[in-house]
């Protein structure tokens, strides 16, 4: 028996070394620097008889830092490659992943930061004969300043049967990124026109979607017929159109944008299409002149019919307590001091969200994830509420009494105890308690916001704010509503122990979530639930499955997120969804954001989200991913599950 448990934990050793050996083989040593590191990979660990390798240029960056794409923008330069020393290979052909646009002090440049792989094709001279790999790579990383960097990489692949490598899905995975035909993302081209003459020139470029764009982008090449400046977006009603125009940096056109073709690439997240043609003449439009403020105004308007619809959500609830309280102890009162109160009630909403938008840009200046309700994530952020719930449940119970200096009580005819800052406090209370909800509407102006400058950001969280406070200013406009309400008397007593249990009860849910955080109680594991069998978020899981035909369902939620709870009891956890989940045709996978995890972040915002609850669903008719809208339906679900490629 001993002699057979030697064995066997001897075969595991060997089967692990050989494991570890192979990783090893398919991989360079790092080469690190403040800017980050960077490696050479292999997507097979042999040669085998193909003629052509895949490999993948490796870099996980400094936050801050980042590196270039094949045209940099206006300035910087690419990655260069020298296999000057490699044996049995020509010369690689690297393939671009989609890139991204960084302004930095007003410069416009096109790169990549976090990880990225640059998969490359490196032709075999000898196929079947091994390979020896030796790169000298030079590239510019760029933060405030810029540094050119080198790194010397050696790899050698012995010659026999080639077999997938540990590194082979994370190459699919970035080669899935390069832009193609923009088919397989739903993505289709309708037009490419030149516009204007001279340095008033113009490119336009007008594409479809088969799901509605979130914030396209587009990348004009090559750079020696004319440098351009960041596109302006004009999108259809449903949004499944955008038209782009690009104007030409003055000084910088050397002919005319119809003498020849232009390589244009098109990115919006996750989904890209390039394209190269020459344009045809178009004829203006009003697009061309402003359409950004537009955007905004629409914009603003979204954001302020979200804030109004977080009022009816159940994260608002536990402070309902205090909104019904306010409400009947204005019963009979002095129509000047019910105006006053819910005056300043609104205030108090309306400056919570221009202080969370102060944190918001703080946050994403420091290049940090930023998003709606993280704070949530934070134990002193939780602590802190507790306290406060903790006190005001002590206080409707009556076991205490806080009571404000004489020159901060309320103003009118109305009790001593109801203050101006007692009423400011109640709306900014309501608003932080509101972030882990994400409303209908709310998500959208998030997202703009925070894809945008300090300015967008701002205007968009003080028109939540306004939206939120507009019941409250509809009370101050017409105070007779509460003035009619019945006056306080002894019944209010039962009323007020009541609502401390609501708070009360709230405080201990914050402190479940808070024991989680700090290790004191151990998370929640993804768990069975109505036959569903929840997996552990992961991209490459994704990838694998959609390559293998598979529809995949992914909830983003966290223990406190409202909304995401209420998604799962109303329509995750029920059948038909549950039953549609839990038959073998769908892969589902949970990402828990109770804690920070930058990867969550990352992954919301290739989705121009900055907030959960965030459901998707991926299939082979949707590798790009459906995004579902925050309150889920059943019909919704299912729908999108269809449409990603199940019947």
């Amino acid at each position: 028996m001993m002699r057979r448990l030697w064995v066997a934990v001897l075969g595991m050793v060997a089967l692990l070394g050989h494991e570890v050996r192979a990783a090893e083989s398919a991989a360079s040593d790092w080469s690190g620097n403040e800017a980050g590191k960077v490696r050479l990979l292999a997507a097979s660990d042999s040669i085998g008889a193909a003629a052509t390798l895949r490999l993948g240029l490796h870099f996980q960056l400094a936050p801050g830092w980042k590196i270039y794409w094949r045209t940099p923008g206006d300035a910087g330069y690419p990655p260069k490659l020298d296999w000057a020393g490699s044996a049995n290979v020509g010369e690689a052909a690297i393939l671009w992943p989609a890139p991204k646009r960084f302004v930095l002090a007003g410069l416009q440049n096109h790169g990549y930061a976090g990880e990225v792989v640059l998969p490359l094709d490196m032709p075999v001279t000898r196929p079947g004969q091994k390979v020896a790999l030796r790169l000298n790579l030079d590239y510019l990383a760029c933060a405030q300043i810029c540094v050119p960097m080198q790194a010397a990489l050696a790899l050698d692949l012995p010659a026999g049967t080639a077999q997938p490598s540990a590194f082979a899905h994370l190459i699919s995975r970035y080669a899935a990124q390069v832009p193609g035909a923009g088919d397989r993302h739903g993505l289709s081209l309708t037009a490419v026109e030149a516009v204007g003459t001279g340095d008033a020139s113009v490119l336009r470029l007008t594409v479809k979607a088969d799901s509605a764009f979130d914030h396209p982008d587009m990348f004009i090449e090559p750079p020696e017929r004319a440098g351009f400046e960041a596109p302006q977006v004009q999108l259809s009603a449903d949004g499944r159109q955008a038209t782009l125009e690009a104007r030409v940096v003055p000084g910088t056109l050397t002919g005319t944008l119809i003498d020849g073709p232009l390589t244009i690439t098109l990115v919006d997240g996750a989904r890209s299409l390039e394209t190269t043609l020459t344009p045809v003449l178009g004829q203006v439009q009003a697009v061309s002149a402003a359409p950004e403020p537009v955007a905004l105004w629409s914009m603003l308007g979204i954001a302020v019919l979200g804030g109004l619809i977080l009022n009816l959500m159940p994260c608002v609830l536990p402070v309902l307590s205090i909104k019904v309280l306010g409400a009947l102890s204005h019963g009979g009162g002095h129509l000047g001091h019910i105006r006053a109160a819910f005056i300043a009630s609104a205030l108090g909403i309306v400056v919570s969200f221009l202080a969370l938008a102060a944190v918001a840009i703080a946050v994403k200046a420091a290049g940090a994830a930023v998003g709606w309700g993280i704070q949530f994530q934070q134990p002193w952020f939780l602590a802190v509420m507790i306290v406060l719930l903790l006190g005001f449940a002590l206080n409707l119970w009556g076991l205490f009494e806080i009571r404000l200096p004489s020159v901060l009580m309320n103003v009118g005819a109305g009790g001593a105890h109801h203050t101006l800052l007692g009423h400011f406090l109640s709306g900014a209370f309501a608003t932080l308690l509101a972030t882990p909800c994400s409303a209908p509407f709310l998500g959208t102006a998030i997202g703009f916001a925070l894809a945008r400058g300090p300015a967008e950001i701002v205007a968009i969280f003080a028109a939540l704010g306004l939206g939120m406070a507009l019941p409250y200013l509809l009370v101050a406009v017409y105070p007779q509503a509460a003035q009619a309400l019945p006056k306080p008397g002894r019944w209010m007593v039962r009323v007020r122990q009541a609502m401390g249990v609501a708070l009360a009860a709230t405080a201990l849910w914050l402190a479940g979530i808070l024991a989680t955080q700090t290790g004191l109680l151990l998370p929640e594991a993804p768990k069975t639930s109505n036959a569903v069998v929840w997996g552990k978020f992961d991209q490459a899981l994704v990838d694998q499955a959609v390559a293998a035909g598979k529809v995949v369902f992914v909830d983003v939620t966290a223990d406190w997120c409202i909304t995401c709870k209420v998604n799962k009891a109303a329509v995750l956890d029920r059948d038909p969804v549950a039953a549609r989940l839990a038959d073998g045709s769908v892969l589902a996978l949970r990402a828990d954001w109770t804690n920070p995890d930058d990867g969550i972040a990352r992954y919301l915002a290739s989705f121009g989200r900055y907030g959960i609850p965030f459901n998707a669903v991926y299939g082979p008719k949707a590798p790009g991913g459906i995004a579902l809208p925050e309150l889920l339906s059943a019909d919704e679900v299912l729908a999108a599950i269809k449409q990603a490629g199940v019947n």
